[in-house]
């Protein structure tokens, strides 16, 4: 069965399960617009009753009218408070939620070629325009034509030649707004473009901040921000601007169209045209619900627009490097990974790793050396499957990494990374990323990643703080790899994990992955400790992205080559 567009369904969230808050207001909504209408006839009544004029009700009558007229404007009140926020909540919740479930099915390298700020506009403010502009704004769009339908009904009835004249001084508000209206969704796409920019800007002085403040850079980094502050309040202004004209332009005309009618009621009615007093007053206020649908519509429909071209931004973002659907499935790893003649390279004629060929036994640890810039990191997520544009082969046990399926692979491996993520929850939670797993496999991940320390000292529901500020760089890197642990993957990646560590720190840590037992342990290190490297089951020396030696520490040794030069320069 064929998929339906992404930003189909993001709309059917507003709907789904919520049809009836949806119907409710739908029904508030109807019963207001009527309710106006109403009000006119009834103000309409009760002038001419006051001014004696034939064939309307008595004062008794429309005093009972009134009086039931104030419990349906109760009622449509009672309604509009049960339905619409909760419809509106739902709605907004649900589109928020599907958009982030959508996020989260991106594959690792197709997520890290996006920028953050993207997704981050898209459900604060852009929520927000659409929020106001599209979901709410249907409730809006139903009332005024509701008035404007029925207000033109009323009109023909009571004066055919007067509902003519009307209709024709209808005709300078509406042109007015269409001129005006249409200018309010490009004005819309700015400012979340510009808004999208301002987000990314301050992530990253946020992030940034201790860079900042070492180099005292301060000033320039408030330009920086100040700038793009400026660029989108600048877009606010214009949108808001345009939204301004287009209410102004519409009050003033409409005042204009309104004024025309009671002049021209004024005069038919002391010409004797069969108008009365209180009939002028009801087409004066019927001329209003003309008017105002006429003038506010394009704009209305206009910003419609503009909220609905969000959510295809938003929807054309999610379906933008999507992993690949399919694939093989692979649910442990019993031979190995194994790499014939792979070479790679970001650009077109600029390989980055040459002609790389070795075999990576499962269970058994490896670590990769090199110097800055030889292709460590880029090899390493290759076997992440960060990119598929490599030739060669790679092959985890018998299948090629481009055909397996992203879900099992992801399942298959884990990767501890030099800056570990840490949520603002609580230990376990970090742990054991919000999942529930057995008390048994949670103690034996935290006894084997030695987070037993931390866990008595600060107990299980220690609150982490931002990105895990209440903790060190050892206790994050444990936190890592209790993850891994508890998620029994087959393969672990580390990619220079205690770059950051203290020395002693460094050496616990390499120390506790090389602990671990039944898994392919694969670590990129700079750290060239004998007693560490001799651990390791094979070493794999890189140098301009090419694999110029493998063996154990030993052999490298005594082979006095690459390997024995970097290893003897660090002593």
């Amino acid at each position: 069965m064929k998929q339906k567009p992404l930003k189909k369904q993001l709309i059917e969230q507003f709907y789904h399960k919520n049809k009836l808050f949806f119907t409710i207001a739908i029904i508030a909504s109807l019963l207001t617009g009527s309710l106006n209408l109403i009000l006119s006839w009834l103000i309409q009544q009760l002038i001419d009753a006051a001014s004696g004029s034939s064939g309307c009700f008595t004062l008794k009558t429309l005093t009972l009218i009134s009086i039931g007229f104030i419990f349906l404007c109760i009622g449509s009140l009672l309604l509009d408070y049960i339905s619409e926020p909760q419809y509106i909540e739902k709605a907004i919740r649900q589109y928020k939620d599907l958009a982030f479930q959508k996020l989260t099915q991106k594959g690792i390298a197709s997520f890290s070629d996006e920028t953050t700020a993207t997704y981050l506009s898209a459900l604060t403010n852009d929520a927000t325009s659409i929020e106001n502009d599209y979901i709410s704004q249907q409730f809006t769009l139903i009332t005024k034509f509701v008035m404007f339908v029925g207000s033109l009904g009323m009109m023909l009835w009571y004066s055919p030649l007067m509902t003519a004249i009307s209709a024709g001084l209808t005709i300078l508000p509406l042109a007015a707004s269409v001129m005006t209206g249409n200018k309010l969704a490009p004005a819309e796409r700015k400012v979340s473009d510009r808004n999208k920019d301002f987000t990314s800007s301050l992530t990253d002085c946020l992030t940034g901040f201790t860079v900042v403040k070492s180099f005292q850079a301060e000033k320039e980094i408030f330009q920086l921000f100040a700038g793009n502050n400026q660029t989108l309040e600048k877009e606010k202004f214009h949108r808001r601007r345009i939204k301004n004209m287009v209410s102004m332009i519409g009050a003033t005309t409409g005042i204009f169209a309104q004024l025309g009618v009671f002049i021209v009621g004024t005069y038919l009615s002391v010409a004797g045209h069969g108008l009365t007093p209180g009939t002028v007053i009801m087409f004066v206020n019927l001329m209003g619900f003309l008017v105002d649908p006429i003038a506010e519509l394009p704009g209305l429909l206009a910003s419609r627009k503009a909220a609905k071209g969000l959510i295809g931004k938003l929807a054309d973002a999610l379906e933008q490097n999507n992993e690949k659907d399919g694939g093989t499935d692979i649910h442990t790893l019993t031979d190995g990974i194994r790499l014939s003649h792979v070479s790679f390279g970001y650009e077109e004629n600029k390989e980055i790793l040459h002609d790389i060929s070795t075999t990576l036994e499962a269970g058994k640890s490896y670590a990769i050396v090199g110097g800055s810039g030889s292709g460590k990191s880029t090899l390493l997520n290759l076997l992440m499957a960060s990119n598929s544009n490599y030739s060669g082969e790679i092959r985890f046990d018998h299948t090629e990494l481009r055909e397996i399926s992203s879900s099992s692979l992801y399942r298959l491996i884990s990767i501890i990374q030099q800056n570990v993520f840490v949520f603002n929850a609580s230990i376990r939670d970090n742990i054991t990323m919000f999942r529930n797993f057995p008390k048994d496999a949670i103690h034996s991940a935290i006894d084997h990643a030695h987070l037993n320390t931390l866990m008595e000292k600060r107990g299980d529901q220690y609150l982490c703080g931002e990105n895990g500020k209440g903790l060190s760089g050892g206790e994050k890197q444990r936190i890592s790899i209790a993850r891994s642990l508890l998620k029994n993957s087959a393969v672990l990646f580390a990619d220079e994990v205690t770059a950051a560590l203290d020395p002693q720190t460094a050496y616990q840590v390499s120390s506790d992955i090389l602990d671990l037992k039944g898994i392919t342990r694969v670590v990129i290190t700079h750290s060239l400790d004998e007693a560490l490297l001799k651990r390791y089951d094979r070493i794999l020396v890189m140098k301009d992205g090419s694999l110029t030696e493998q063996g154990t520490f030993d052999e490298l040794m005594a082979k006095k080559d690459y390997f024995y030069a970097l290893y003897t320069v660090v002593q």
